[in-house]
This record gives structure tokens, C-alpha cells and sequence, in this order.
């Protein structure tokens, strides 16, 4: 415990370090991966490319799933820390890491709106450091991004809440609401809707529970929807002129639709999906989340607690209804859950005496202890399948896993809950590290895109027309490769290849009708590499071929007589 109250003493330097700790050697190691990173990579790419920043596109086609607020973080960060070709990943994830980051510092600043400086700092803590943060903090993706202004928001209108009911004593100043709304405005340009629906089941869940929406006007609305709207209309109005109305029937008509009405690219699953994977996603604070969450419960009648769980429950019931999920949706209700596990954790143990408490203690155990150990056999596991062998740095991931958890349950048990919480968090700042940089980058099997892209560097020829990919058409593959690299099916491949010659990349399903194809057009190929390995984005293996291919002899019209 003094530990902590030396290190609240600093809470935004402690943070940082926290979070570069664990999430910058990932952002430099790890390669591109599918799907989602590096279709927004290579959008952003294009967006540098074109100088088109309204429009949004990958390869040839519109992209029209999401606003451009990412693409634009993307390719700014890229300007500004890249060089052509623009084909580091590390200067993409750069907005993410800043998204992470700004989510535990607010975090942080939510929690000081009823909390001590230690609690505080262990909500933030707890939330910066759960697995699924962690991974979306070093991938080129939204919900990092998106994540931070859904907190802003949330800690702004948790003040509004907590001083009309009377435990603040100041209203929060127009400067904070002008930035709330501010961020909400660049919430809806990350990811559409989401945050309106976060923040108004929020809204509505609190105010029917206390029978009571005079709080509302706290929030600043009059004043706040103009300027959330010119942050969204300007973009919002010239997209619609450059797609002539196709991006709003792509992405609010096909797009959003989709995920909400049935599951989408087969990300569908029934509710309960959530609740199965919150052991893994929210690992290592499943230790104190369920206490947490019980505590909250009993104390519903302070008016905080009736705020967090008004912020928790209906988003959660929320993304289990919806039909497409996937692990990381459900990130816009961890800070709830972070702020309630750290209250639980800085309360008292002498107070934790009900037996409910006991129970929903023995829960968190068991979670933490099964993801525990599902790492630690991971750890050791994985990299013999699908990397070189089991080597030293698995072996010491596993025991930092299995060492600092056994400490952290021992502390837990002999009620040193604080003391716990800092060998359960150890563990994962050790481990995140370790594995991102040093055990996930040499999984060579699964990295087949950058295996290929190697060869291709060194196959290539400098006169050589854009590679032609048929059936490994990995989206991280096309950003390694650049913008040029045609995506063909066997069949059209072999045509392609057969009137322009060079190298074509060709998975073995599609190989006959390539070869076919290409001979039929009277084009020559030879075998210059291969490469196998597992698709994890189709979850199967698959072995490449590249072909050195020279193109079918040009027809000459002879001379006239």
C-alpha cells in the first residue's frame, strides 16, 4: 500500500511508463496482421498515395465500413514518422498506442471524480493492463482510439451526474463539456454510432432507475451537439458528394445493418459470447472484477455506483445481442468494471466478510487461475507447432505467468488484496512484452505474408509489372506488397500472367486453373520459391508457389508485300 501511495503521487508519469512498458516493443515487432489491421493500414496507405483523403479505398475497391477518423490519425502519424513506401506497420499503430494511453489516463481522471489518488490510479492500472486494451493498444485499428473518447464522454457527464445528486460541489466548467462533446464528435468519426449508444443507454438506464432526467441539463446539450456536429458534418457531407450517397448505403445500410440484424463475415454468435471470453479479455483483473461488480451491487444506492453500473450492464447486454462480435467490441464497458474492481480492492478487508463476497472471490480465482495456466501451456504449446522450437524465451513467459500468479493468490488469500493486485499486474507487464516482441515475431508459420513478401524482394526484377496474388490474398500481403498487386482468381491470374509475364504468387487450391490458364495464353512459368504455412484469418494451412512467368511471344503482323 505505500507502494501505491508513492506512486499516486505521480499518476500520469506512472501511467505512461506502465503503458510503453507493455505495449511499445509489440508495436515495433509484430508484422502486419489480418484482417482488420491491415485493410486499415493499407486504406490509409492509399489515402497518402492519392492525396484523396474524403474517400476511402483498399486496392480498387471503396471501403465504406467506417468513417475516416482512423484513416486520417493513420496517415498522419505515417506522414509525419514514415518514408515511401509507407509499408511500416509500426507508424499505423502509432494512433492506437495514443488511444490506449489517453484511455487509462482518463480513466484515471474518471475515478478522481470520487476516488482517492491510489484507487484511482488501480482502476487505471487494471484497465491499461487487461489483455484485450493491451492487444488493441498495438494494433492499427479503432477501438483504442475509440475507447478514449467513449471515456472522455463518460467521465464528463459521470461529473454532471454525481454533482446533481450532490457529491460534487462544483458543476464541471464549460470548458469540459465543449471537450466532451468535442469528443464525441471524433468518436462517431472512428466508428459511427457506437458511442451514441454507449453514452444514450447510459443516460437512459441512470435516469429511469432514479426516475429522474433533470440531470441532463448538466450535460450542456444545447451547447454540445454544435460542436460534436462541425467535427462530423464537414466530412460527413463531402463523402456523401465524392461516393454520390454509396457510403451511407454501404455503412449504415449494409454495413451496421448487418452487424446488428445477423452475424457478419462469420462473426456470429449467441449471447453469453462475452461473459465466456471475460476471464481471457479481461485478464489479469478477473481476479477482482466479480468482487468488484458485487460491491457495486450493494452499494447501489450511492449515487457512483448507480452511475457505473447504469455504464456496465446495459453495454454489455448491449454487444451480447448483437449478433456479430468479436473480443475486442466489448472494450467500451472495461473502464466501469476497472473503476469498481479498484474501489473492491481499496476497501477495508475487514468489510469483506458477507458470504456472497466470499463467493464471487472464489470465482475470480478460478478465472484467474484458468487463464493462468491457459498461458502458461500456451506459452509452451504454440511455439513449438507453429515456430522454430520451444526455446528460452516461452520458458520464461510461462514461469513469470505461473510464479507472480501463484504470488498474487497468495496474497489474495491472506487478504492483502492491493499487495495481490501489484503480482497479478506484474505478471502481465512482464509477460505482454515478452511475448509481442519476443516469442509471437518468431512464429514463422504463422507469419506467411511476411515470409512471402521476403521472397518477392528478392525475386523480383526492377522492370517486373505489380505481382499478381490468386488464393493467398491476405489483405496484410497487399500492404507488404503495395497498392499495385493485383488480386486475381486462378483462372483471370493465368490470363494476366500469360500477356504481361513476372511473378505471380499461387496458393495450391488455385494452381490448376492457373497453370491452364496461363498456358492456354501461351505464357511459360518457373518455380523460384515456396512457402507454407497457416492462414490464421481462414484457420487452415496453405502452401504458396511463386512462378517466374515469361509472358507468351508478342504477335508481329508481317511486313506488306
Amino acid at each position: 500500500m505505500r507502494l501505491l501511495q508513492r506512486l499516486a503521487r505521480r499518476p500520469v508519469p506512472v501511467l505512461l511508463f506502465i503503458c510503453l512498458l507493455a505495449w511499445l516493443s509489440g508495436l515495433f515487432a509484430l508484422p502486419p496482421l489480418d484482417r482488420d489491421e491491415s485493410r486499415f493500414a493499407q486504406a490509409s496507405k492509399q489515402m497518402i498515395e492519392s492525396g484523396d483523403y474524403i474517400d476511402i479505398r483498399f486496392s480498387t475497391v471503396p471501403r465504406y465500413n467506417k468513417p475516416a477518423g482512423i484513416y486520417w490519425a493513420q496517415a498522419a502519424t505515417t506522414r509525419a514518422l514514415g518514408h515511401p513506401p509507407y509499408n511500416q506497420i509500426w507508424t499505423y499503430r502509432i494512433p492506437s498506442l495514443i488511444g490506449g494511453l489517453l484511455a487509462a489516463l482518463l480513466t484515471y481522471w474518471s475515478a478522481r471524480a470520487f476516488a482517492a489518488r491510489e484507487t484511482a490510479l488501480l482502476a487505471a492500472t487494471l484497465l491499461a493492463l487487461c489483455l484485450a486494451l493491451s492487444a488493441e493498444a498495438e494494433m492499427a485499428t479503432t477501438d483504442a482510439l475509440l475507447l478514449a473518447t467513449i471515456v472522455a464522454a463518460q467521465g464528463f457527464f459521470l461529473r454532471v451526474y454525481l454533482y446533481a445528486r450532490g457529491r460534487l460541489e462544483a458543476a464541471p466548467p464549460l470548458w469540459m463539456a465543449l471537450v466532451s462533446w468535442a469528443a464525441i464528435g471524433m468518436g462517431i468519426l472512428l466508428k459511427g454510432p457506437v458511442i451514441l449508444g454507449i453514452l444514450g443507454l447510459t443516460g437512459l438506464a441512470i435516469s429511469l432507475w432514479d426516475r429522474d432526467w433533470k440531470w441532463l441539463r448538466g450535460i450542456r446539450a444545447g451547447t454540445g451537439i454544435p460542436v460534436m456536429l462541425a467535427v462530423v458534418l464537414p466530412w460527413a457531407i463531402a463523402i456523401a458528394f465524392a461516393s454520390h450517397g454509396a457510403f451511407y448505403q454501404r455503412s449504415l445500410g449494409h454495413d451496421f445493418a448487418a452487424k446488428v440484424l445477423s452475424g457478419q463475415e462469420t462473426h456470429g454468435a449467441p449471447p453469453g459470447y462475452y461473459l465466456a471470453l471475460f476471464s481471457i479479455t479481461f485478464w489479469p483483473a478477473t481476479l477482482f472484477a466479480l468482487p468488484g461488480i458485487g460491491n457495486a451491487i450493494a452499494q447501489r444506492a450511492q449515487p457512483v455506483f448507480r452511475y457505473l453500473l447504469a455504464w456496465l450492464v446495459p453495454a454489455w447486454l448491449m454487444f451480447e445481442l448483437v449478433p456479430t462480435k468479436l473480443p475486442h467490441y466489448i472494450l467500451p464497458a472495461y473502464p466501469a468494471l476497472a473503476m469498481m474492481a479498484a474501489v473492491w480492492l481499496s476497501a477495508p478487508r475487514d468489510m469483506v466478510t458477507r458470504r456472497w463476497q466470499q463467493v464471487l472471490s472464489v470465482i475470480g480465482v478460478v478465472q484467474f487461475v484458468f487463464v493462468s495456466l491457459l498461458a502458461a501451456i500456451a506459452l509452451l504449446l504454440v511455439p513449438a507447432r507453429v515456430g522454430n522450437s520451444t526455446g528460452f524465451l516461452p520458458i520464461a513467459g510461462a514461469l513469470i505467468v505461473l510464479g507472480l500468479s501463484g504470488a498474487a493468490l497468495f496474497l489474495q488469500f491472506k487478504k492483502r488484496a492491493v499487495a495481490a493486485a501489484g503480482f497479478a499486474l506484474a505478471s502481465a507487464l512482464l509477460l505482454y512484452p515478452l511475448l509481442s516482441a519476443g516469442v509471437a515475431p518468431e512464429l514463422n508459420r504463422v507469419w506467411m505474408s511476411r515470409s512471402i513478401a521476403e521472397q518477392v524482394a528478392r525475386d523480383r526484377n526492377a522492370n517486373d509489372p505489380p505481382p499478381v496474388l490468386s488464393g493467398y490474398v491476405e489483405p496484410s500481403l497487399v500492404f507488404l506488397l503495395g497498392t499495385d498487386t493485383r488480386l486475381q482468381p486462378g483462372k483471370v491470374a493465368g490470363n494476366t500472367m500469360a500477356q504481361q509475364g513476372g511473378l505471380a504468387i499461387i496458393e495450391d487450391r488455385d494452381r490448376q486453373r492457373f497453370l491452364e490458364s496461363l498456358h492456354a495464353g501461351g505464357g511459360k512459368e518457373r518455380a523460384v520459391d515456396q512457402v507454407s504455412g497457416f492462414d490464421y484469418s481462414r484457420g487452415r494451412r496453405e502452401h504458396v508457389t511463386l512462378y517466374r512467368v515469361t509472358p507468351a511471344p508478342a504477335e508481329t503482323t508481317p511486313p506488306p508485300e
